[in-house]
C-alpha cells in the first residue's frame, strides 16, 4: 500500500491537481488529506468537490482549524485576513460542502497509523508542534507507529528510540526515508497549496507501508496563476504573493 499525503491545501486548485497527478504517476493507492482543505486560496468549491469525490473512493480526510472556521464558523484564532477568507469561503460553499467539512474527523487511526492536522495530544486546540517538546507531547499521546500531520507548512521528520530520545530529520525531495516499526516516527508533510519553506513547490509525501520508507515530494505548478486568481477574487494581497515566494 502506498499512501499519498497532502496537508494544507487551502483552496489551491492549481497545486492539488499538480500533486494528484504526481501522485497517481507514482503509483499511489490510497490518497490522506490531513486537513486545511480551505482557506486562503480564490478555489475553495472545487478543492472541497475534489476531496469529496476522493473520500468516497475511500481516501481519508481529516479536518483543519480552517475547515473548521468555514463549515462550523468556529472561530479557531485566526488572524483578521485569515478570517476575512474564512467567511467569504463560506459564502461560496454549498450546504453539502459545510456539511462535508463539519463532519470531518479530528483524527483518523489505523493499523498503526495515525491522521491528524495539528497534534496528537489536543487535536481541537489546533497547536503547532514547533520543538521537541510538542513533537514529545505528540508521540506521548498516541500508540501509534507513526503520525502524519500538517499545519506547519514546512516539511520535518521525527523519530522516537525504544527509549525515548527523539531525534530530528530534514527531509529531502525523492530521497526515501526508512520508517522502521521498531521506532516510532511523527512527519510534518509539509503545504501542498501555500509552502513556507522558501520553495513555492507544492509539497506532499508517499507512504510506502510495505517497504516502510517516506519520500517528499515538490512539484513545480502554475502559482503564479494560482496567486492571479487570490488577486482576482479580491482577496489579501499578501496571500497571493506567498505562493510566489514560498514563504
Amino acid at each position: 500500500m502506498r499512501v499519498a499525503l497532502l496537508a494544507d491545501v487551502h483552496s489551491n486548485r492549481e497545486a492539488l491537481e499538480a500533486c494528484l497527478d504526481d501522485a497517481r504517476r507514482l503509483g499511489a493507492d490510497r490518497l490522506a488529506f490531513l486537513g486545511d482543505l480551505v482557506g486562503y486560496g480564490a478555489d475553495p468549491e472545487w478543492v472541497v468537490d475534489r476531496v469529496r469525490q476522493a473520500v468516497g473512493d475511500g481516501a481519508i480526510a481529516v479536518r483543519g482549524n480552517h475547515d473548521a472556521s468555514v463549515g462550523d464558523a468556529e472561530r479557531t484564532g485566526l488572524h483578521e485576513d485569515a478570517q476575512r477568507v474564512a467567511d467569504w469561503t463560506r459564502e461560496r460553499l454549498d450546504a453539502d460542502a459545510l456539511a462535508f467539512l463539519r463532519g470531518l474527523p479530528l483524527t483518523h487511526e489505523d493499523a498503526g497509523i495515525l491522521c491528524v492536522h495539528a497534534n496528537a495530544y489536543a487535536p481541537a486546540r489546533w497547536e503547532y508542534l514547533l520543538s521537541r517538546v510538542e513533537v514529545g507531547r505528540s508521540l506521548a499521546a498516541t500508540q501509534a507507529s507513526i503520525t502524519f500531520c500538517g499545519h506547519v507548512h514546512e516539511p520535518a521528520l521525527w523519530t522516537q528510540s525504544p527509549v525515548g530520545k527523539l531525534g530530528e530529520f530534514r527531509p529531502v525531495p525523492d530521497e526515501p526515508i526508512p520508517v522502521p516499526g521498531h521506532r516510532r516516527w511523527l512527519a510534518v508533510v509539509g503545504s501542498a497549496g501555500q509552502p513556507r519553506d522558501g520553495d513555492p513547490a507544492a509539497c506532499w509525501a508517499l507512504f510506502d507501508a510495505d517497504a516502510r520508507t517516506l519520500t517528499w515530494r515538490r512539484v513545480p505548478y502554475d502559482h503564479a496563476g494560482a496567486a492571479r486568481r487570490i488577486l482576482e477574487a479580491g482577496l489579501p494581497e499578501r496571500f497571493a504573493q506567498r505562493l510566489e515566494t514560498g514563504t
